[in-house]
């Protein structure tokens, strides 16, 4: 029989995994998002979260809580009547009572191969390190941070020239996928656990602002794992002469060598420390992402311009 579900999840990973479970049937009795937040131009506006928009669409309860301490939030929570909970990506930290509440438990999707890349970034964090493959892990939730047992794990190669963005559509879909198998196996009584190996744990930190500029004194490789596991966002940058800054989005290697910074070409080829990356798509500060070819045709960039 369909479990009877409460949902908890804030940005555009989580949607996949919401749609799934509607769609097999499994009752949904609350959704848990982040509460909305100010934006547009003069930040007067909230904007709900992408899972919320999606529940209200789907007509479901929405709930945005700014904590789950209070005293009073594990018995709200239990009122549901909730057989577990599915969390993915939800932003707030849940208390071992909150955690206790669903007879069956909480389950999270983490996109990463546990233990490797526990915490908040562990997209960006894996093409940064130059991966070959990651994945999506389910697991039973405990109080530790992303430290809970092991249910199933699904793994894929990471492409030479993938971005987060390209990943993280990747990883959505799989973790919806691998979410629903997961709890079939949980109806049946059948679904195992596994304790997360000691060895191996690293942790993917929030990305920070101060590392988002491109160092092209680096080998090509570790420029260009920089620039993809940054795009789309935040977007590493560097600094061309008469535009400031500008945001890299995709590249791939280049050939030549010089002087790191310098264009070795017309063609936006890049010379890093060792080798050299050929810039794919970019984009101008408050203008849209452009292609190469199109950037140029409007900036062109000679041959011994020196990038910063």
């Amino acid at each position: 029989m369909p479990l009877r579900l409460i949902f908890m999840g804030t940005p555009e990973f989580a949607v996949p995994t919401l749609l799934e479970l509607a769609g097999r049937g499994h009752e949904i009795a609350a959704v848990y998002t982040r509460a909305p937040k100010p934006a547009g131009r003069r930040g007067l506006e909230l904007t709900p979260s992408p899972v919320e928009r999606e529940a209200r669409r789907l007509g479901l309860a929405v709930h945005t809580p700014t904590s789950l301490k209070g005293a009073d939030a594990p018995a709200a929570f239990g009122a549901h009547g909730a057989d577990a909970a599915v969390v993915v990506a939800y932003g707030l930290i849940l208390p071992k009572p909150v955690l206790d509440a669903p007879p069956l438990g909480c389950f999270n999707v983490h996109a990463s191969l546990l233990p490797r890349w526990r915490g908040a970034a562990p997209i960006h964090r894996a093409i940064m390190a130059g991966d070959a493959e990651t994945g999506v892990t389910v697991m039973k939730m405990d109080e530790g941070l992303d430290t809970g047992a092991m249910a199933m794990i699904e793994r894929v190669p990471i492409q030479p020239d993938m971005t987060t963005g390209d990943l993280h559509d990747a990883l959505a879909r799989l973790g919806a996928d691998v979410m629903v198998r997961a709890l079939g196996e949980l109806e049946r009584g059948t679904l195992q656990f596994t304790p997360q190996p000691e060895a191996g744990v690293t942790y993917a930190t929030k990305i920070d602002k101060a590392e988002t500029r491109i160092d092209w004194s680096q080998r090509w490789k570790s420029a260009h794992d920089h620039i993809r596991g940054l795009s789309p966002f935040p977007g590493a940058w560097c600094e061309m002469p008469g535009l400031g800054r500008v945001k890299i989005l995709r590249t791939t290697k280049g050939e030549g060598n010089g002087p790191p910074g310098t264009a070795l070409d017309d063609r936006l080829t890049i010379a890093c420390g060792e080798g050299a990356v050929r810039i794919l798509e970019l984009q101008k500060a408050g203008s849209r992402a452009m292609q190469a070819d199109e950037f140029l045709r409007g900036t062109p960039l000679a041959r011994g311009t020196q990038l910063a």
